[in-house]
């Protein structure tokens, strides 16, 4: 029956599993899935009504279902990158991170010439529009040469906003959100631009103190990339951006979650602080994940990622960590088993305030009725064995 079915008619539901909704885990629920989008399942009972006789019904007891995922800070996989401005290219970075669970990203870039950074932004602008991509993150060239990690030390710039604006430009409304050190000349003005277009202004990369990174928060900077790393650590007597970055309620902190960027007591500690509901969890990662140990391009810059962690093998900051190889099923799972986060605690900080922050929480980022059916379905180890996005299964549990 359903193949008779058009698109936008067919009817599917997913009943027996354990369902992660925004008001808390419901047990032996169900979804009803309307083409593309989350219908209205009049109630979690799994009772079919009269519509339902044509569904196509799923049987996924002994799991657990939660929103699609959503990564606002991701520079390649599947041996691509996002900063190659190749469209192909960039959809196998999507794809490879699709298949993990992550049925929204943002695409974020590495530091580079300006003029190469507006080409790859166009390149991704259309992808963008495409419905691909949720937007576009600049990470770099306005970081601190101090605190460049894996970005190359020569390229990067001070945050002259006239050199903001071009960036923006070049995106063409899909600008998402753009990292910068705010202690650099120029860092407050740009700042200020970045919140009135619209635009994340994220503090990252950076070499500023508690105070400096104060003013940054109330000059419009909402979020912390990928907080602890690329900064100055916790000091007793001189707190840095660490502090005031968990402290103020405006902020949104970026964590990698994959046990290499940050050690689980320090993960524990910021959870704690920022709350479930100001933490992002990221991947940050480059063209390795999904793939097997070897060398991989970052931008400009070569990468060997070994036993899973990828590293800058040339030059001035060899030896760096180099993004991750991390996807976020994986920093799911530790998050439920390692870090005992709660499963609503995980979902907030995987999908629904990322979500809230690219400005798509009105189509994805909880399972709610008439957002996108975008899904990911965890079996009882919370191994992904199913992902939905759209209303199309991307990876079939077994049996459907």
């Amino acid at each position: 029956m359903a193949q008779q079915q058009s698109a936008d008619q067919r009817r599917t539901l997913l009943t027996g599993a354990r369902i992660a909704r925004p008001s808390g885990v419901v047990e032996n629920g169900r979804i009803a899935i309307e083409g593309t989008r989350i219908a209205d399942d009049h109630g979690d009972s799994g009772g079919q009504g009269g519509q339902d006789a044509a569904a196509v019904t799923v049987d996924l007891s002994g799991h657990l279902i939660v929103p699609g995922f959503v990564d606002m800070h991701v520079h390649g996989g599947g041996g691509g990158s996002f900063s190659s401005a190749d469209p192909e290219e960039c959809l196998t970075v999507a794809d490879t991170h699709r298949r993990h669970g992550t049925t929204s990203m943002a695409a974020s870039t590495v530091t580079g010439d300006l003029d190469d950074l507006a080409r790859q932004a166009a390149v991704l602008a259309e992808l963008v529009q495409q419905g691909e991509l949720a937007g576009i993150h600049f990470e770099g060239p306005f970081i601190s040469p101090h605190r460049c990690g894996a970005h190359q030390p020569e390229l990067l710039r001070d945050p002259d906003p006239a050199d903001v604006r071009k960036l923006i430009d070049a995106a063409h409304g899909t600008a998402a959100m753009m990292t910068i050190a705010p202690e650099l000349p120029g860092g407050l003005e740009s700042v200020r631009l970045l919140a009135d277009a619209g635009v994340i202004a994220a503090i990252g990369h950076t070499d500023s103190g508690y105070d400096a990174t104060r003013e940054a928060i109330d000059a419009g900077a909402t979020v912390a990339t990928h907080l602890f790393n690329a900064m100055p650590g916790l000091g007793h007597r001189a707190p840095g951006p660490v502090a005031a970055l968990l402290e103020d309620e405006r902020i949104t902190v970026e964590l990698i979650n994959d046990g290499t960027h940050l050690h689980p007591a320090i993960l524990e500690m910021a959870f704690r602080d920022a709350g479930a509901g100001r933490v992002a969890f990221i991947t940050d990662a480059m063209g390795a994940a999904g793939m097997n140990d070897g060398m991989y391009p970052l931008g400009p810059m070569r990468v060997e990622v070994k036993d899973g962690v990828a590293r800058i093998s040339e030059g001035p900051t060899a030896g760096s960590i180099a993004g991750s190889t991390l996807t976020l099923d994986r920093a799911f799972k530790r998050a439920v088993t390692i870090d005992k986060l709660t499963v609503g605690q995980a979902v907030q900080a995987l999908s629904a305030n990322p979500a809230r922050l690219l400005g798509i929480d009105d189509r994805a980022g909880s399972l709610e009725t008439g957002k996108d059916a975008d899904l990911v379905v965890l079996d009882a180890a919370y191994d992904l064995v199913g992902v939905m996005r759209r209303g199309e299964w991307l990876v079939r549990p077994d049996g459907v």
